[in-house]
């Protein structure tokens, strides 16, 4: 009995010695995958950082406009034409419009440009919370003109007859509640001013609850040109342009071809206009920020021609990248492309025009120009309007 307890005693002992050995590797076999598997996190979380890091260097991120707006329809054109795979991405964002926009650069996180007017600086200046705030915005090119549009029943003949009336300007903090207001008090015309979103606005008028309804942006405006009114019930106002108005902003028209619902074929309303520009914080140029704003800049000069292609807004005609913008300073990056691309295009298209012409509209700018107070630097936009005249008055005579 003893010998068979002692044999199995053996075979213990025996067999402890036996498992041991694949224990103690199967214990490094488990540290090793573990190792492994550390290993491929952190090449996944690399990668991931990578990628991360590479996404948001090089998007930028456009505040724009309402719904339907000139702005927000821009800012999704260059999100078309400019977007390249994760090189550079464009993400529109729907704004207010240029009052407000001024106001996302200058301070809210992750916008990094946008749309704003060529009087935004002279209303910002009225802010007293606001210090120094021109040498935080700057430009990067003067876009194209929005027209201030003034709709109200036919049995409003004059302007002037809005004063004291009941007169929506868009939501408030828009481009319309700001540089609509500022061409009224111009105008010298007190009306009481209503905020609202456009097409609340478009059906009070057809209610009779306003008296008229104001929207300042780039022709035609989807909303206005998409109205139910008539032109036997409703129509444009005619804006005069007193001197006042004149520092800020430009003579314009608005025609049939713009709005057939609301002018009849043959007929054109005088109005005028206020300049878009492009516009950003000035980064300083050691920054990430600075660098994706300029990346975006030889993207979009590069590209200007682009933008002449349907399906593109055809406000885009009037861009010249050169034209300056009285009161603003330009951002660095882009006044060096200028200097260093000065063969390149600088507007969508250039309508072809021949030498004696040029040089005749050129002689009139240089007779004409103090006594019709032109603006220097707005020269070739007024150029590219008469080109744009005598192509449609050319059209109505065939």
């Amino acid at each position: 009995m003893s010998k068979i307890i002692l044999l199995l005693a053996a075979l213990f002992v025996g067999s402890l010695g036996l498992t041991q050995p694949i224990s103690a590797q199967q214990g490094r076999a488990n540290r090793e995958a573990a190792r492994s598997g550390t290993r491929i996190q952190r090449v996944i979380a690399d990668s991931e950082a990578a990628l991360a890091e590479r996404m948001n260097a090089n998007t930028v991120a456009v505040i724009s406009g309402t719904p339907g707006g000139t702005y927000f329809r821009a800012a999704s054109d260059m999100a078309f034409v400019l977007d390249d795979g994760d090189n550079l991405r464009i993400l529109p964002i729907l704004g207010k419009g240029a009052g407000q926009n001024a106001y996302d650069i200058r301070f809210l996180r992750g916008v990094d440009l946008g749309f704003l007017r060529t009087d935004t600086l002279d209303q910002l200046r009225q802010d007293k919370r606001l210090i120094r705030i021109d040498q935080h915005l700057v430009s990067i090119a003067r876009l194209f003109n929005d027209e201030l549009h003034v709709i109200a029943p036919r049995e409003i003949t004059d302007i002037r007859q809005l004063e004291g009336k009941k007169v929506s300007f868009d939501v408030k903090g828009s481009g319309t509640d700001s540089s609509g207001r500022a061409m009224f008090d111009g105008l010298g015309i007190k009306v009481e001013v209503v905020n609202m979103d456009q097409p609340a606005a478009m059906r009070l008028l057809q209610s009779g609850e306003l008296t008229a309804a104001v929207s300042v942006a780039a022709k035609p405006v989807a909303v206005v040109a998409s109205f139910e009114g008539s032109a036997d019930r409703f129509h444009f106002l005619a804006v005069p342009y007193p001197e006042p108005l004149q520092r800020n902003y430009l003579p314009a028209t608005l025609s049939h071809e713009d709005y057939p619902r609301l002018i009849r074929e043959g007929e054109s309303v005088n109005t005028i206009s206020v300049g878009t520009l492009l516009a950003c914080y000035d980064w300083p140029e050691n920054t990430d920020r600075y660098r994706r704003v300029a990346r975006f800049i030889d993207a979009f000069f590069s590209n200007i021609e682009e933008f002449s292609k349907p399906p593109r807004h055809p406000k885009w005609q009037e861009v010249n990248l050169e034209a300056t913008v009285p009161g603003w300073k330009r951002f660095p990056a882009a006044q060096r492309w200028l200097d260093s691309h000065r063969d390149a295009p600088v507007s969508p298209a250039s309508a072809t025009v021949s030498a004696e012409t040029r040089a005749e509209i050129e002689r009139f700018f240089n007779e004409r120009m103090q006594q019709l107070n032109i603006d220097p630097t707005l020269r070739e936009g007024y150029f590219k309007d008469f080109l744009r005249w005598r192509m449609e008055t050319t059209r109505k005579q065939r």
